[in-house]
């Protein structure tokens, strides 16, 4: 059967590449292949048993309608400073009419009214001053906060209004290659949901927005296919956590406080990204076992911590060119480390060169939210360019929070952000391959729920204008 578009991934750029088209009028003919299952299927039995279980075919935090978007804090981030190169490649000011108009989207399905750090006070005043003393720069981004719990409603009201109008979307279908007639994108291979071998579904466009987990995936199929791209920025870093009193000022001022620095003696972009007052460490499972480490915060559930990113950016040029490769390689060490779970260490233990031990986590004031995380040692297995930049930004964050940098301060190890595969495309979002688009994180100009969604608003305007 052949469709007049088909989506590859259901994460918020594909979901808005089809909502848009809806909104538009369009009468055409979508389908949606989603590699999970529906969003009230996706169920983590980590809060049950108390342990990740590498659960199969996929981890459901990070698979499924919503993508990882579902299981995540639910930020939305309202600054087209903020999430990714999107704005380089349609212009500042079109990414915040877009960012804008996405955001009343989300407003429509049930978003909090509120946003944070949006009026600049004293407080602020305070925190930027200090960053500046620091050499770090505070960026300004007014922040939507929905909440994990409140993220799943939203996306769950739209995946009904996806269906009702007519929207396909077909679960447990794990796309596998791209059919091409033509240097054309005819549609696309794709795993049978129930298991009895594989089709082949034709379409006039194919839509690939695969997200973060997909992001090695593409990039083999760009290299099988043709499809121009380059490698790209790849972030390897850490998540930390403090207790709550150390960030109070932030949390209360600015809810998310993103900075960026350029320590010495690399001048490598460092930057702080997904900070959760009162939140949750959590584990996501990638292909191939690879355990990463990330940060929920919900509306009610509180913990007496908080928890922030903190990422090293690395470009590497010739004749290197498969980043993300190296990023898993980090993360794969890691793991190994910790038996297939993830590193948790102090930093004071850090700058004293020695592993930490559980019975020291036990006594400290900063319990881990993580409770499988396994105390070892960071060091060994963190390339020493991103270990240095990390202790360096921490120790310059120190001056802006202070308490940040003190000895009892948790480092959860691996932190990785796979979209360093960047397809090449014009600001109309056209590839070298005609009838073939590629959206959100796993194209490498996005990174995060709000310039995904508002980059499948794009294509869904691009498409409907050329009906």
């Amino acid at each position: 059967m052949a469709y007049d578009y088909l989506i590859v991934g259901a994460g918020p750029a594909g979901i808005f590449t089809a909502l848009q088209l809806l909104r538009r009028g369009s009468g055409k003919s979508i389908l949606m292949l989603e590699k999970g299952q529906p969003l009230g299927r996706r169920r983590c039995p980590k809060g049950t048993v108390g342990r990740c279980v590498n659960c199969r075919p996929y981890c459901h935090i990070t698979t499924g309608f919503a993508g990882a978007g579902a299981f995540s804090d639910g930020k939305l981030s309202l600054s087209h400073e903020v999430g990714g190169q999107f704005p380089d490649l349609v212009g500042a000011a079109r990414c915040q009419d877009l960012i804008d108009y996405t955001d009343k989207i989300y407003l429509e399905f049930g978003a909090d009214t509120r946003v944070e750090g949006l009026v600049e006070d004293e407080r602020i005043k305070r925190i930027r001053r200090r960053a500046i003393q620091a050499g770090l720069k505070l960026v300004d981004c007014p922040i939507r906060h929905m909440g994990t719990e409140k993220a799943q409603e939203i996306y769950g009201a739209i995946e009904k209004h996806l269906t009702a109008g007519g929207v396909e979307i077909r679960y447990g279908a794990n796309c596998v290659d791209l059919l091409l007639e033509n240097s054309r994108c005819v549609g696309v291979v794709a795993e049978k949901p129930d298991g009895t071998g594989r089709e082949e579904i034709k379409a006039g466009a194919v839509v690939v927005a695969t997200g973060r987990r997909g992001a090695d995936w593409l990039e083999k199929i760009c290299q099988e296919h043709g499809i121009a791209h380059q490698p790209g920025t790849v972030d390897i870093g850490v998540r930390v956590e403090v207790r709550n009193e150390v960030m109070e000022e932030i949390n209360d001022a600015l809810y998310e406080g993103k900075f960026v620095g350029y320590p010495s003696p690399f001048r490598d972009k460092v930057r702080t990204f997904c900070q959760n007052p009162g939140g949750f460490v959590s584990q996501e499972n990638y292909d191939d076992d690879l355990a990463v480490v990330n940060g929920h915060s919900y509306k009610d559930l509180k913990s007496e911590n908080t928890n922030l990113s903190i990422l090293s950016s690395h470009n590497f040029n010739t004749p290197f060119n498969q980043p993300i490769a190296y990023a898993q390689k980090v993360g794969e060490l890691t793991n190994m480390l910790a038996n297939g779970h993830i590193l948790v260490q102090r930093f004071g233990d850090i700058l004293d060169g020695k592993r930490t031990w559980d019975k020291e986590l036990l006594r400290a004031n900063v319990r881990p939210t993580l409770k499988d995380a396994v105390a070892g040692d960071i060091t060994a297995a963190m390339p020493y360019r991103a270990m240095t930049n990390i202790i360096a930004f921490i120790q310059a964050m120190e001056l802006v929070v202070p308490g940040f940098a003190s000895p009892e301060t948790l480092l959860y190890s691996p932190e990785l952000k796979f979209y360093s595969n960047r397809v090449r495309m014009d600001e109309n979002l056209i590839t070298n391959i005609k009838g073939f688009y590629s959206l959100g994180d796993s194209s490498g100009w996005t990174r995060g729920l709000m310039m995904a969604s508002a980059m499948g608003v794009l294509l869904g305007d691009r498409l409907a204008d050329a009906e």
